[in-house]
């Protein structure tokens, strides 16, 4: 049996990884990121750090008769997470946090810090599978996968693994559905057995990332113009960060069609707005990419392509440009790519990587 780190977030899934593990045999310690505080040092009462789901998870690791602990991270998620949250709006992207919480905390700062303290595996409650397959050297290699229950699937957050962390972590809850976690949750009768999901943002109580741009970094939200197509003026928008790629509501314009943000223009402070098919594209370029084999393609492929947490993947054909991007070419174009989105490739269950999705 392994020694394991379970990332506990005080909610059902990562409980249910620790109960699961700990029926097996492993060696099994719960801790738990704290992340984010106020700015008058009381904790936010977000979904990840607040103290009713630290008291969570140590009472599910009470339950378990498991060691627990809290290790401090905010300067990282800080550093790592917030404030690449803001800069990427304050240059024309919308981020995704998540993405950027799980390649820095989770899957560095936090596996760094589980095999620095003898820990074989770091496991945590994400929805997605690891397939290991031996060869003939007795070496491993390893291919990340969609979890089976499509509708709580995180693989697509998931893109950056490679192999050497594959190889030290777990994902238990791939081969579940939810309603089967909720089920093992009950018959273990965990604490957390039914607590509510999660918010997307959790740093952001309220859910409201307009208010949070504005009380962070006010000096970003500046006035500007908005032109159509043709590059006339036809109003004012209310500062950039306030607006993402294909954004039809708020933007309180006198037109006979409906208008949606087709582009973000942050040298002129300007917003671009046209009609609905305006948004459509067929081809965009994703930088800083990553393979989760480790290997990059010498010619084009074809592949689905997945642009948004939630979004469906679409067939598309896949072309090298030099070391660190790749041209996506859609079968049939697609609304709204917008860049800081990450561009995730897959064929068929199987995660072949991705990167962020360029503005050029």
């Amino acid at each position: 049996m392994a020694k394991v780190m379970v990332a506990m977030s005080g909610g059902v899934d990562s409980s249910v990884v620790a109960a699961l593990l700990h029926e097996q045999g492993h060696a099994v310690t719960g801790v738990t990121m704290h992340l984010w505080e106020g700015d008058n040092g009381s904790l936010v009462e977000s979904q990840c750090c607040s103290m009713e789901m630290v008291a969570g998870a140590r009472r599910v690791c009470n339950q378990l008769g498991i060691p627990y602990y809290v290790f401090n991270y905010q300067r990282e998620f800080r550093r790592n997470v917030i404030e690449y949250f803001l800069d990427a709006y304050a240059h024309g992207y919308t981020p995704n946090p998540c993405l950027a919480c799980n390649r820095d905390l989770k899957f560095r700062f936090l596996l760094e810090r589980a095999h620095a303290l003898g820990f074989d595996y770091l496991a945590t409650g994400h929805y997605a599978r690891i397939e290991e397959i031996p060869d003939a050297g007795d070496r491993s290699s390893y291919t990340l996968l969609r979890g089976v229950d499509y509708t709580k699937d995180q693989s697509y957050v998931l893109y950056m693994l490679g192999q050497s962390e594959l190889a030290q972590l777990m994902f238990p809850l791939g081969r579940f559905t939810k309603a089967q976690v909720r089920d093992q949750a009950r018959s273990y009768g965990l604490a957390t057995a039914d607590r509510p999901e999660s918010q997307d943002i959790c740093f952001i109580p309220d859910n409201n990332y307009r208010r949070f741009l504005q009380a962070e970094t006010p000096e970003s939200i500046r006035p500007g113009p908005i032109f159509d197509q043709e590059g006339r003026h036809i109003g004012r928008h209310q500062g950039l960060p306030l607006y993402t790629v294909g954004q039809r509501k708020g933007l309180s314009l006198s037109s006979p069609q409906p208008l949606f943000v087709t582009a973000i223009d942050v040298e002129q402070n300007a917003l671009i707005v046209g009609p609905a098919d305006s948004v459509l594209r067929d081809s965009f370029v994703v930088e800083n990419v990553g393979f989760v084999s480790g290997d990059w393609p010498e010619q084009s492929f074809d592949c689905l392509i997945q642009v948004r947490a939630r979004a469906k993947a679409v067939e598309a054909c896949v072309t090298p440009i030099d070391d660190q991007r790749l041209q996506v070419r859609f079968a049939q174009p697609q609304r709204a790519i917008t860049p800081g989105q990450a561009a995730v490739m897959y064929v068929g269950d199987q995660v072949l990587g991705g990167g962020p999705i360029s503005r050029g």
